[in-house]
């Protein structure tokens, strides 16, 4: 720190919250002053003021951490600024420092003959294996959905963790089919067509090979043409969301701004565009391409991780609100089947890495919250409205849904809200049974036009489908 230059006029996002390791939140918060997040840190700004001076501070404890003059002087400087939020800066894209990843995933389009005869056979190795091995096919892709109970979490700050921890526990049992000890799961990148080794035995489809509770006996998963999933993928606009997701500075949540908002319509809608099997959450993990398509949403996670420099504990939860950390320490980071290990905060830093073209430079944005009224603003003629349809009753809903957003009778817009078929009997859908879905539209497509919005439930008779 000896070179730290003074910041004239420092954010939170982009300098700030740099300046504190995880010890030193452990310090400050074991004597009553949390400054884990913007909204901590700035009730306290003038408390770490006083106890960071130098050259008789007391915080941070050791020597080796201990600020400079410059680094005090432009905390000083965010103070007299009135702690302005900022938006992150992006990181270079390269390897996250600390021990390497013990495993590297790669896009599906890149590997050999070899590798997709190699991958294809843990598949098929798991499929094999008996209906009742917990470690086999049937089983690891029942955990999503079915039988009860329903353990996969939606729509909250632990859905993009638990899938992390579920790709994961399947990945493992790939690798325990003999001679499949370093397969690894490919990921579908979604801006390209459905790969063909995804259109071929045995990831094309699979078959259950035995009765499941709620389930037709039988039962094939299926989906729509190549051609047609791509034509989705643009009606719901799933890769504009995800391109949105990854500059985003804060984390968010589903249904507000942020991170997760982006990330989850995307996989909302993008489980929506694949098929039949897909769209309805008992059964989607039975579909092969469940575990590429996810593995992509993964990679994409771990992206914005490295671009907002976030891929530890303390920076990430720097990226939320306080209401929205609680998540990540116990008891509420426990995540079913799992109980105690992988939990939502091991899932930050999981010794994964993607290869993946490095993509420094990206200019960040910051979604969450309001403008200070302080300083004054303009919204431009071309500023995208966001049309919030706030809470929809999901429980009353019978399976995932399409929300169609209509000016003057014609559609606009739609999002596609992936959920049970009976949300009723859902513990994480009862819990939130009120759902938003917000909709970015141009404003010459909605301004003087009576705007309406129709929900269609695909899973039903034409006759009864449509809300």
């Amino acid at each position: 720190m000896a070179d730290d230059p003074v910041v004239g006029n420092p954010t939170y996002m982009a300098d700030i919250r740099h300046f504190f390791r995880p010890e030193d939140v452990q310090h400050m918060g074991d004597r009553g002053i949390p400054i884990g997040s913007y909204e901590d840190l700035k009730a306290n700004a003038t408390r770490v003021l006083a106890v960071t001076a130098p050259p008789n501070a007391y915080m941070p404890p050791d020597e080796t951490g201990k600020w400079t003059q410059n680094r005090w002087q432009t905390f000083l400087n965010w103070i007299n600024t009135k702690y302005p939020e900022g938006a992150g800066t992006s990181g270079t894209g390269t390897p996250v420092e600390g021990p390497p990843p013990d495993r590297v995933r790669r896009n599906i389009a890149d590997l050999g003959t070899d590798e997709l005869a190699l991958l294809t056979t843990a598949f098929q190795g798991l499929m094999d294996r008996d209906p009742t091995d917990p470690n086999g096919y049937l089983v690891l892709a029942g955990i999503h959905g079915r039988p009860p109970p329903i353990y996969c979490l939606h729509h909250e700050d632990r859905y993009a963790p638990w899938h992390r921890a579920y790709l994961r526990v399947f990945e493992d049992q790939l690798r325990t089919v003999p001679d499949c000890e370093n397969v690894t799961l490919p990921y579908w990148d979604l801006t390209t067509p459905l790969p063909e080794v995804l259109q071929q035995p045995p990831l094309d489809s699979y078959t259950l090979p035995v009765a499941v509770p709620g389930i037709p006996d039988g039962y094939q998963t299926s989906r729509f043409t190549p051609e047609q999933i791509a034509s989705n993928f643009a009606d719901y606009g799933v890769n504009a969301d995800l391109a949105r997701s990854v500059v985003q500075s804060k984390w968010g949540e589903s249904g507000g701004n942020g991170y997760q908002r982006y990330s989850i319509q995307a996989h909302d809608s993008g489980h929506g565009s694949i098929g039949p099997t897909m769209r309805v959450q008992e059964v989607a993990a039975y579909d092969p391409v469940f575990w590429f398509f996810h593995c992509n949403l993964d990679r994409l996670w771990l992206k914005w991780q490295r671009d907002v420099q976030a891929t530890t504990l303390t920076p990430f939860l720097a990226t939320m609100t306080p209401n929205h950390q609680m998540w990540f320490a116990p008891p509420l980071n426990v995540m079913k089947p799992w109980e105690d290990n992988p939990t939502s905060d091991q899932t930050i830093d999981f010794g994964i890495a993607y290869e993946d073209p490095a993509e420094g430079g990206l200019v960040l944005e910051n979604r969450v919250g309001s403008i200070d009224a302080l300083r004054s603003f303009a919204i431009k003629s071309s500023t995208p409205v966001s049309v919030r349809v706030k809470d929809i009753n999901r429980i009353n809903i019978p399976g995932s849904f399409v929300v169609n957003l209509l000016a003057d009778g014609e559609p606009v817009r739609k999002q596609f809200f992936f959920q049970p078929n009976d949300p009723g009997d859902c513990p994480g859908c009862v819990t939130n049974p009120l759902v938003n879905i917000t909709f970015d539209v141009d404003q010459d497509e909605i301004v003087d036009r009576k705007l309406e919005i129709q929900v269609d439930v695909p899973g039903l008779a034409d006759d009864d489908k449509r809300f």
